[in-house]
């Protein structure tokens, strides 16, 4: 019985789900609004994490590099692996899967708690009232924003990631520079490349549209809001490990 209920409350949010994605992908009334609203959530939600990504990306690539030579480190294996295995993980899953996981706490908090203090406010009301469709008004930008700059977010994050490595290999001297370079250039495969852009993408889109769809589905007040913030970075970050799997398997 606790079962048939969970499931029919999980089927039910997700049909209350797929109802407002058909509302917000409609084609948009005020293309010249809409394009103005593309271009701002682009910079509020993507670029504005430009930082945050390069930061963690360099750190991330800079331990990645000293545990695999540390640790790894043996006569029978080559110098390079260092290099070679740092660049696989960086491509395969920290900058599309890991880097999108932490994106959700940051851009899917903020997606949530923007629309849900909007819904509380009434602000959504007031949309409606004016004949606005206010799902594709206010969703819609969001949505295709963030899929927009996600794959230059895992670009920069890849890159910074090997930056990192250098910057071991510079400063720690953990590794030769000339080590390093050779294991990055080791078999590379540009199709790893799109396919962590491929990845990104599809996690940009649960990023975006589950938090909206927690932010604008809010009943109640300030507190309710802040549930459904904390229920939207949950449910998309789980949402994004179930679908790494998919994909990887699928594109691999």
């Amino acid at each position: 019985m606790l079962l048939f209920r969970l499931l029919r409350k999980y089927l039910t949010t997700f049909g209350k789900y797929l109802i407002l994605m058909g509302r917000a992908f409609s084609v948009p009334e005020k293309m010249r609004m809409f394009m103005k609203r593309y271009v701002k959530e682009m910079a509020q939600l993507g670029v504005d994490s430009i930082p945050i990504v390069l930061l963690i990306s360099f750190f991330i690539g800079a331990v990645i590099c000293i545990q695999m030579k540390v640790n790894i480190e043996s006569p029978w294996m080559p110098h390079w692996v260092a290099g070679y295995t740092t660049r696989e993980i960086m491509l395969l899953e920290f900058s599309s899967s890991i880097m999108c996981l932490i994106l959700s706490g940051k851009v899917g908090s903020n997606i949530a708690s923007e629309l849900g203090m909007m819904r509380v406010t009434q602000q959504i009301d007031a949309l409606e009232i004016m004949g606005v469709n206010s799902a594709s008004y206010l969703i819609l930008p969001k949505i295709l924003g963030m899929m927009t700059i996600m794959p230059f977010l895992v670009i920069f994050s890849s890159a910074m990631g090997i930056f990192g490595a250098y910057g071991t290999a510079y400063i720690g001297h953990i590794i030769s520079p000339d080590d390093l370079t050779m294991g990055i250039q080791h078999c590379f495969n540009s199709w790893f490349m799109w396919m962590s852009i491929i990845k990104s993408i599809f996690f940009a889109h649960i990023i975006s549209s589950v938090s909206s769809f927690f932010g604008y589905t809010v009943e109640g007040g300030s507190v309710e809001v802040g549930k459904a913030s904390t229920d939207a970075v949950v449910c998309s970050s789980v949402l994004i490990l179930f679908s790494d799997v998919f994909l990887t398997q699928l594109l691999s």
